[in-house]
């Protein structure tokens, strides 16, 4: 049995549920094509992270 893809996407709190409902389908689509598998077994988690957990350039993003 193959395995599954399993997509993990890290992202600042905030995007809405369209915004991730399109991301979730568009991804599922190529990531199915790319790598011959049904769209049914291609697995994406989404976690949404606070700002002020989240450092880029020594800077958290709720200090930016």
């Amino acid at each position: 049995r193959t395995p599954m893809p399993m997509i993990k996407v890290e992202l600042l709190k905030g995007r809405s549920i369209e915004q991730k409902r399109e991301f979730a389908e568009v991804v599922t689509r190529e990531t199915a094509r790319i790598l011959k598998c049904r769209p049914e077994v291609v697995d994406i988690v989404f976690h949404d992270i606070e700002p002020h957990d989240w450092a880029n350039g020594g800077k958290l993003n709720s200090d930016k």
